[in-house]
């Protein structure tokens, strides 16, 4: 590596300064709309499609923001090493609040989907420059302090998400889903303008941006994630589209490999990969994404569907591991610094681990306060997994690397969650047409129970569906023991502060 690489590491560059409780506040302020934004626009659209029309396409709404905010995580956190966290954050809130103003003057659903999708390329901003900057403010013992804060803001928002935009749509119109977030981003963003200062940094000839990667990446990640995200629903896995994305995908990927080796300041440089620590902590978070997909997006059917709960209580059900996971990651720093980083998180995913895969063996029907309480023990679980890898690995960079590191954890962890909702959306109708003779998908399936027209035997396949999906989390959290036991070091490798 060269001089500016191992300055970086020695983590030469002055903390941020200002003031820190102003800028805590915009940080949570910005994490709110992020996490807002990604389950705000679920319980109104209906509305939605009744105004605009296009329900054939109207998961773009979900999916073109996701893919926004994954594809663009790599590009801002090579951005915010180069030029700052501020400029960054400012110009990320600015496309964010231009996203969701256009959003509430759209007048048809392409246009809508268009102005989500610029909602997205803010969103990556905000995102990743916010968890870098959590570091940046807070020594290595107060991080899990910021980083608890701003996983309960997390939790909270996206819980509080579909409540909120189903409230607005009823009371009032379903374009306040978006202009809502002009005020709460404008504070936010005064507070960043006004309170966050940070260091001159040295005049510099060398500081090139690699656009032709941030292109490349961008592509390859946009072609690679709709393949994922519409297989199977928009067109068959084996078909001419899937197959063609998938080639395409694949493709640039070779893109990507070539223009960053000949890249002076690639957008995802080698070391990400190289180095065991970074590298055994994308890959661990990349299976937490997976297998957060199973209570996620699977949990809510099975409340309603075999539990027979009414949607609210589904929706509690499902919620309780937001209130173990932030309290959970606050304490955690008390057995890291036992037992080390890698231990920690062994002990939270390992514990995951026997939780998910206890949940197949529920009672059936059963009673709500079962999976209730395996999801309360879940959350806790996952905290003590997720931070203490956050925290250990944004500490083994200096300030020159920490926004690419923070951003690669958090691509790593979106891809996860990209794949796992298609994998296991796979499994789940895979495991209904065995049980009931190749009639019908998921979807299908529960809308024949709300209207109370679906016998027992279809509830009990559904239950076999999402214990399958279980099965596959608990695999996937087992897999990323496996990375940090074999991969890895028993000690990160930690730079002074």
């Amino acid at each position: 590596m060269g001089s500016t690489s191992s300055a970086a590491r020695e983590g030469a560059r002055p903390a941020t300064t200002g003031r820190r409780g102003a800028v805590v506040a915009a940080l949570m302020l910005s994490m709110a709309l992020a996490a807002l934004d990604a389950t705000i626009v679920s319980t109104a659209v209906p509305q939605i499609v009744g105004d605009l029309g296009g329900f054939s396409v109207f998961s773009w709404l979900f999916s073109g923001y996701l893919l926004a905010v994954t594809v663009t995580l790599p590009v801002y956190g090579k951005l915010s090493d180069t030029f700052g966290r501020k400029p960054v954050l400012i110009a990320g809130s600015v496309v964010f609040l231009l996203g969701s103003l256009l959003c509430a003057v759209a007048w048809n659903m392409g246009a809508l989907i268009a102005f989500r999708i610029v909602q997205g390329l803010g969103g990556g901003a905000l995102q990743g420059t916010v968890q870098t900057l959590a570091a940046d403010l807070y020594p290595l013992k107060d991080r899990p302090k910021i980083q608890s804060k701003l996983s309960t803001v997390w939790a909270v928002s996206a819980v509080a998400g579909p409540g909120l935009g189903g409230v607005l749509a009823a009371y009032a119109d379903w374009r306040w889903i978006f202009l809502i977030n002009l005020p709460i981003g404008a504070v936010a963003l005064w507070l960043i303008v006004r309170h966050l200062h940070e260091p001159q940094r040295e005049a510099t000839a060398h500081a090139r941006v690699d656009w032709a990667g941030a292109l490349a990446v961008f592509a390859c990640g946009g072609v690679l994630l709709t393949a994922l995200v519409q297989g199977g629903v928009a067109w068959p896995w084996l078909s001419a589209p899937s197959l063609a994305l998938f080639g395409a995908g694949l493709a640039l990927v070779a893109v990507v490999v070539l223009v960053e080796r000949r890249a002076a300041e690639p957008i995802i440089p080698g070391w990400v990969w190289r180095r065991r620590t970074i590298a055994a902590v994308n890959l661990a978070l990349g299976a937490l994404g997976l297998l957060m997909v199973a209570p996620s997006v699977f949990l809510p059917t099975y409340a309603q569907s075999v539990l027979g709960l009414a949607p609210v209580a589904a929706g509690f059900v499902l919620s309780v591991w937001t209130l173990s996971w932030p309290v959970s990651a606050a304490l955690s720093q008390h057995v890291y610094r036992r037992i080390g980083f890698r231990n920690t998180a062994m002990l939270g995913i390992g514990t995951a681990a026997l939780i998910l895969f206890a949940f197949p063996f529920l009672p059936y029907p059963g009673q709500a306060w079962q999976p209730t309480l395996l999801m309360l023990l879940l959350g806790a679980a996952l905290g003590l997994f997720q931070l203490p890898l956050i925290v250990g690995v944004q500490s083994t960079v200096g300030w020159a690397e920490r926004g690419t590191t923070t951003a690669s954890v958090l691509f790593c962890r979106q891809t996860g969650q990209t794949i796992g909702a298609a994998v296991f959306g796979a499994v789940a109708n895979g495991v209904l047409a065995a049980r009931l003779g190749g009639a019908g998908d998921l979807d299908s399936v529960t809308r024949a129970l709300d209207s109370g027209t679906a016998p027992e035997a279809t509830r009990r396949a559904i239950a076999d569906a999402v214990h399958a999906v279980y099965l596959g989390a608990a695999g996937a959290a087992a897999l990323a023991f496996l990375v940090l036991l074999f991969l890895a070091p028993r000690k990160f490798p930690v730079l002074k502060d």
